[in-house]
């Protein structure tokens, strides 16, 4: 539900980081693949394709998505780790990080079935943006925790339903 909640919660023109397999889907895999910039995980190769593809969309001005979890979190904790990906894109574009959750895609259309879909609200909040101007690579673990504790703690104060 994340690719959906995001384009009505964003006012303005993004693109996704998206896993590739996503593609596979009839019909939904169709208008994602035309949607997203998408990434094969296990291929450095395209992941690097990918990482350029999104600096050369943050050059053009335009928003990127990125999930810095890479994957479900299939925890009751309230967040998985955090790739580096997302922070070192971020530190050598110079691009202010501006982080979202969301509180109700796993009650809407939980990860483990397509056909778990439950309508009701989606409930997204937008934290404090991250500056990024002036940091280097030796930065990335300390911002990468920064934005870390910033969303946790705010999962934690909305309720998010999936934290026990």
């Amino acid at each position: 539900m994340d690719i959906p909640e995001m384009m009505v919660a964003i006012k303005q023109n993004f693109r996704a980081l998206g896993k590739s397999e996503m593609t596979k889907i009839p019909l939904f895999g169709f208008i994602y693949r035309n949607a997203v910039v998408t990434v094969e995980r296990g291929s450095a190769e395209n992941r690097a394709k990918s990482v350029e593809t999104l600096k050369s969309i943050l050059k053009k001005n335009i928003s990127v998505a990125i999930a810095p979890e890479g994957t479900f979190n299939m925890s009751n904790k309230p967040l998985k780790e955090f790739y580096d990906g997302a922070f070192k894109i971020a530190i050598e574009t110079q691009t202010p990080i501006k982080p979202l959750i969301f509180l109700d895609a796993v009650d809407r259309l939980h990860y483990k079935s397509i056909f778990s879909f439950k309508p009701g609200k989606l409930r997204t909040v937008f934290l404090e943006e991250v500056k990024t101007e002036g940091l280097g690579n030796e930065d990335i673990q300390e911002l990468k925790q920064k934005v870390y504790a910033m969303m946790e703690s705010a999962l934690v104060r909305y309720k998010a339903s999936w934290i026990q």
